[in-house]
């Protein structure tokens, strides 16, 4: 099966090279990838859509370098949504939109094996409607270790008015996002941000960090605001992660903290999860919170 034409959403999408190995250490192939992403499309898209993508593409699979990729190429087709975005400074950048279930098998198809997102959407850039903070260990660190950071995090967003919810990244850690209303901008959101990983570290210096630079870090876990500005990204809700195990960054219910792992779930595992588990994101939209109240909240715990 080298090559075929999928229709999806109105498109004829010519898709080829799927026997090619992409996951050697796994033996998954291009069409295995391509048959995750069209698996969970209805519980991805929803997070993707109307947010830049930044693609990290494999041509020849994960045991090669690949790229990431912002500026959307001369050759994809006018029916792909791209969208002028401009850069902090000069210049601006031609991201793709990922609305449908036909933009995503394209994109598979060019060998987009993750997918990266703003924390804000394309009719307002500078207003961002997620918080996230990332649970970055350092080899050694127990998964108890970082789940109780996790709950950690969820205990203080719920002291400022913020509703917690948390990912398994598919890699080493956790993120515990918040949804927000956009009432505030970028600089304000960082700042929120780093004043909640500041007190959180404050409180056990001796196992987290806020530290930029990794020499500063020692053996302690990583508290990363760094996805909360103007451009970043982060791991979209159900991309496969470019890593031995083809491994799946999977929303969690908090009562599932318990059991999980920040690895612990691949392509081999995912749709059985979802045949018989709603995405635990699906309503993160509708619990969206003003940032200056939780500031406000976070202030007044610091007095």
């Amino acid at each position: 099966m080298a090559a075929q034409t999928i229709h999806v959403a109105d498109h004829d999408i010519d898709v080829s090279n799927l026997d090619k190995e992409f996951y050697p250490d796994d033996h998954l192939s291009k069409g295995d990838v391509l048959d995750h992403y069209r698996a969970v499309a209805d519980v991805m898209l929803p997070h993707l859509a109307g947010r830049p993508l930044t693609m990290r593409r494999y041509p020849d699979g994960i045991g090669a370098d690949g790229f990431f990729q912002k500026d959307a190429s001369d050759y994809f087709p006018d029916w792909l949504r791209v969208v002028e975005v401009p850069q902090r400074g000069d210049g601006s950048v031609n991201h793709v939109v990922c609305d449908d279930a036909a933009m995503l098998v394209y994109l598979v198809n060019q060998a987009t094996i993750e997918f990266h997102v703003w924390l804000s959407t394309v009719d307002e850039l500078d207003r961002p409607d997620w918080l996230v903070i990332d649970i970055d260990p350092p080899p050694g660190v127990s998964v108890a270790t970082l789940r109780d950071v996790a709950r950690r995090l969820r205990t203080l967003y719920r002291e400022l008015g913020l509703t917690p919810f948390v990912q398994a990244t598919g890699g080493r850690g956790y993120h515990v996002a918040a949804p927000l209303d956009r009432s505030a901008d970028f600089r304000f959101v960082r700042d929120l941000a780093v004043g909640i990983a500041d007190h959180l570290a404050e409180d056990a210096p001796e196992s987290l960090t806020t530290a930029q630079r990794k020499e500063r870090r020692g053996d302690r876990i990583f508290l990363d605001v760094n996805r909360n500005a103007y451009g970043q990204t982060f791991i979209a809700p159900y991309s496969l992660r470019a890593r031995p195990g083809a491994t799946v960054a999977t929303p969690l219910d908090w009562a599932e903290l318990g059991r999980s792992t920040p690895n612990g779930h691949t392509h081999a595992t995912i749709r059985k999860r979802l045949g018989h588990k709603p995405d635990p994101w699906a309503t993160i939209d509708e619990q969206a919170a003003t940032p200056a109240t939780a500031r406000d909240r976070l202030a007044a715990l610091t007095d």
